[in-house]
């Protein structure tokens, strides 16, 4: 039976104090909604306080693809201005800030390091700190689950899809992961958080009730958003990962891969809660648009079982191993894209292992439990 679940939002009657007689700029997306799926920028525009929102990756009203530049531009439901935090002006500026008290955040996030809503909320922070500005952030829940996995990036590889020590899987919810980021990255802005009610650290996004807004163009369901915690790394390469097709991060594939074989090998590491099966799908957008290519799907078996990174790390190693073809993607501004996603150099060494690597990572994230279970809220 699904739990009834609250996020932050739903509960901004108890809080409506921290609004009152406030200029409040907004960072949302569509995902920014309530139970009645009245949006967050709504709300606060009618309560009078909204001056301007924000836009993250992909727009407020979820209309850009991903990494698609975003100019200032105006609302057409609120006619107030939006101004973009995406790309080379990741900053709100002094200018915007001088005219708002508080600056509120409000998008759901899929639990992943690599996702960049998170560093979008990191330097608004960074901004509120320097400009004595109240941060409030309405919670909302974590839908892979509360807990860590995967490995933990070197900052010496931090990037707008990497930026602290955090685990692949990172476990927090928006609002816990301010509250962790504030201390331990000393940024020390004045936060408050409108906290979820009754979501456990246990629980999925299909445990509750809560309906699913697809917090990007490439994160349709829930599913996706669990395979993405490890498929994300496949961006880094010159496999698809599915973009361009209705089941992005499910798909895995290239048009010199065969699919059958890749699936077979896979399954016989025999891995819990994932099985895959040997495909063929034609992107049309992004890698090999208009071309047939070989791959697999990834059918989830056991949500809770199922470990995403470990399963794309071992898929990668056996694609790696088994076709010359395979390549990582170029550098980029002289680094590499897969070192910023996985948050190290080392998957590039000739002799890299898999299996070996992901025992050195278990035991690194006990070390970060430990460091995360004081800022955890639920």
């Amino acid at each position: 039976m699904k739990k009834t679940v609250f996020n932050g939002i739903d509960n901004i009657n108890e809080y409506i104090s921290l609004f009152e007689n406030r200029r409040v700029g907004l960072i949302t997306n569509p995902t920014g909604v309530n139970r009645q799926l009245v949006s967050t920028a709504d709300i606060l525009f009618d309560l009078g306080v909204l001056r301007c929102m924000f836009s993250p990756e992909h727009g407020v009203r979820g209309n850009a693809q991903a990494g698609k530049h975003i100019d200032t531009y105006t609302d057409e439901k609120t006619s107030l201005p939006v101004y973009s935090l995406y790309g080379s002006a990741p900053h709100i500026s002094k200018e915007v800030l001088d005219n708002l008290d508080i600056v509120a955040f409000d998008i759901q996030d899929i639990g992943a390091r690599y996702y960049t809503y998170m560093y979008t909320l990191s330097y608004a922070m960074e901004d509120c700190a320097a400009s004595g500005k109240t941060m409030v952030v309405f919670d909302r829940i974590n839908p892979v689950g509360g807990y860590g996995d995967g490995n933990i990036l070197d900052t010496s590889f931090s990037s707008f899809v990497g930026r602290y020590a955090l685990p692949a899987r990172h476990g927090f919810t928006m609002g816990e992961y301010a509250r962790y980021i504030n201390e331990t990255e000393g940024i020390g802005c004045k936060l408050e958080v409108i906290p979820v009610k009754g979501w456990e650290r246990s629980m999925l996004f299909s445990d509750t009730d809560l309906l699913w807004i697809p917090p990007s163009p490439n994160i349709p369901t829930p599913d996706t958003a669990l395979c993405y915690l490890g498929n994300c790394l496949f961006e880094g390469t010159n496999l698809s990962e599915g973009r361009g097709t209705t089941r992005p991060f499910e798909f895995i594939g290239a048009p010199w891969l065969d699919g059958e074989k890749t699936a077979e090998e896979f399954n016989s590491l025999g891995l819990a809660g994932v099985k895959l099966r040997g495909c063929y799908f034609t992107p049309v957008f992004s890698k090999y648009a208009g071309q047939v290519c070989g791959g697999v799907f990834f059918h989830i078996t056991n949500k809770t079982a199922f470990r995403p990174f470990e399963s794309a790390l071992l898929l990668l190693d056996i694609i790696r191993k088994n076709n010359a073809e395979f390549e990582f993607a170029p550098l980029y501004n002289g680094r590499s894209f897969i070192d910023l996603l996985f948050g190290s150099d080392i998957i590039r060494l000739p002799d890299f292992s898999a299996q070996s690597y992901l025992k050195e990572c278990d035991k690194k994230l006990k070390e970060h439990e430990k460091n995360a279970l004081p800022y955890y809220m639920y």
